[in-house]
Parts: C-alpha cells; sequence; structure tokens
C-alpha cells in the first residue's frame, strides 16, 4: 500500500527516475533477489516499505512467520543496499515497535524501554531489528540509513481480506457487508475502548516523496502519526455514518483488544521537516471505500 503511493507520487517529479520493486520482481526473503537489481538500477535513495503484516489474528497464529520472514526480508535489503553502494535508504517502521500500555503520546525516546504487546511481538522484534541494522549502518559505516514510524496507516490499496486486514480496514469491510445483508449487529473485537492513530496513506506517500532529498538532516529515528487517536468504537461509528448503515456494534470481549493505545508524539517531524496529514478521517474512509467498492468484483475472482 505505501510503496505503491511512493511510486506514484516520486513519478510525478519529472528529473527523478524511479523503479517499484514488487513481489512480481522478485522474493525479498531469499538472498541474491534484491542484489541483482540494484546492480543494474544503482538507486541513489531506497525506501523500503516491504514487509509481512497482518491484524491481531494474523500475528497471533503465525509469530514466528513474522518475526522470520521480516527478519530475513529486512536483512537482505539492508545487506544487499550496503553492498551495492547505495548511502541513502528509509526504513519504514511500525508503531508496533513501542512498549505496550506505555506513556501516552510515545516518543522516539521510548523504544526498547519496557515490553511489548505479546500479541504482535514477534513483527515488532522484526522491525525493532531492521531499524537497529540501519542505525549501526549509518553510525558504523558512515551511511545514512534512517527509520520512520507511522502510525497504523490506512487507504486505497489496503488489505481487506478478513483473516489477516488491520482494524480499520476490516471495519470498512464488515460495515459494507452489513449495510448489504440489513443485518442490525455488525460484531467487533475486544471492548472497543482500545485506541489507534490512522493515517490516510497518501498523506505519508507526498510527504515523503517530498522530504526525500532531506534525509542528511532526518533524526535516526522520527515518528510520523496522524495526531490524534479514536477509539475502535468510534471508528466503527465514522464507517457507519459513512457508509449510511444503520447497525448496533456487539462487542466480543472474548478477542483480545491489543495495546490500549499507542498515540505518537510526531512532533520532531511537524515542527522540522513540515509534516501535516491532511486527510480528515471522514474523508479517508469515503476515499479509501470508493477504491474497495471499485476492487470488489477483482477480488471476488481471486
Amino acid at each position: 500500500m505505501l510503496g505503491s503511493e511512493v511510486v506514484e507520487r516520486l513519478k510525478l517529479k519529472t528529473d527523478q527516475q524511479v523503479f517499484g520493486f514488487t513481489r512480481a520482481d522478485g522474493d525479498l526473503r531469499f538472498p541474491g533477489a534484491f542484489s541483482e537489481v540494484l546492480s543494474d538500477f544503482q538507486p541513489d535513495y531506497i525506501v523500503h516499505a516491504a514487509a509481512k503484516v497482518g491484524g491481531i489474528q494474523a500475528n497471533i497464529d503465525g509469530s514466528e512467520d513474522f518475526l522470520f520472514e521480516n527478519l530475513q526480508i529486512d536483512t537482505n535489503v539492508i545487506s544487499s543496499s550496503i553492498r551495492a553502494g547505495v548511502r541513502n535508504l528509509v526504513y519504514v517502521g511500525s508503531s508496533c515497535m513501542y512498549p505496550k500500555d506505555f506513556r501516552q503520546p510515545l516518543s522516539e525516546a521510548d523504544l526498547l524501554k519496557a515490553p511489548l504487546e505479546p500479541t504482535n511481538e514477534g513483527y515488532a522484534i522484526s522491525k525493532i531489528t531492521g531499524s537497529v541494522l540501519c542505525e549501526f549502518a549509518t553510525r558504523q559505516l558512515g551511511l545514512n540509513f534512517k527509520t520512520i514510524i507511522p502510525s497504523n496507516l490506512y487507504g486505497p490499496r489496503d488489505n481487506f481480506d478478513p483473516t489477516s486486514s488491520h482494524m480499520l480496514a476490516s471495519a470498512i469491510r464488515k460495515v459494507h457487508e452489513a449495510g448489504k445483508a440489513g443485518q442490525q449487529v455488525i460484531e467487533v473485537w475486544g471492548s472497543g475502548s482500545a485506541r489507534r492513530e490512522y493515517t490516510y496513506v497518501t498523506d505519508l506517500a507526498s510527504w515523503l516523496s517530498e522530504n526525500l532529498e532531506c534525509l542528511d538532516d532526518f533524526p535516526q529515528v522520527m515518528n510520523v502519526g496522524y495526531g490524534q487517536d479514536y477509539s475502535v468504537d468510534e471508528f466503527y461509528s465514522v464507517a457507519l455514518r459513512v457508509l449510511r448503515v444503520d447497525a448496533a456494534l456487539k462487542h466480543d470481549t472474548t478477542k483480545p483488544d491489543g495495546m490500549k493505545a499507542k498515540l505518537m508524539d510526531s512532533r520532531i517531524a511537524v515542527t522540522r521537516f513540515n509534516w501535516e496529514p491532511r486527510t480528515p478521517l471522514e474523508e479517508g474512509i469515503e476515499s479509501t471505500y470508493r477504491w474497495f467498492l471499485s476492487n470488489l468484483d477483482r477480488e471476488k475472482g481471486k
């Protein structure tokens, strides 16, 4: 989702040659898949947004896969970039890297200060490791490998699969299906009180494409969040309003909430690098829903 958006935004800048590496170009879990491309392309900058991702249930069911496969991807991409002489790399981290139920908002200094959330610990450890690899490359090799930590993202090209999607994409799909079926009740995992921070993906991609050449000035790790969080129930309420569906929420408290909250402190990005997410939640959900509808037939054909 993010990688595709970044490629589109960078291609609008006519002075740049852009190459987007996708799954069709190779499997980043295997050594050599990326190094061959680097030898031909020789990029000045790399934006590394590739990862195995999923929602709470996907992480619970396959925590070892999330740890192992992301370690493979990051090790291969970062080591290949170093060997190829790439000087500039942006590593896309995750708010899951932060400790569970820690102070709010979370600042970059809070990394590794307390235990992680167990439901996504494998993924979190892999992203922390990738970020530390970038820090070592910067400090020891004189390279410019920096980490940005976005909040949760949503928007076009999101994953709406009911078994592996993140909360907001899942909420949009559930509300859509309730409306089509005339359901009076929508089941929500957990208590509905857990709070999440979501940023519209195009806002982040646009900002990154405009600030990529400022990478030298970036701190080693930097938060880029929306700046406001909402409860799960509030996200559902907005989705119900945008999709014009009338249904009640029923909470399945046998399912986990995950972290109670993980609002991030993005003041460094805001004050020093003009980070300003522009898309209000309702507008973002409406745009995301339009994309979902336009791709629904293709999804059914999978």
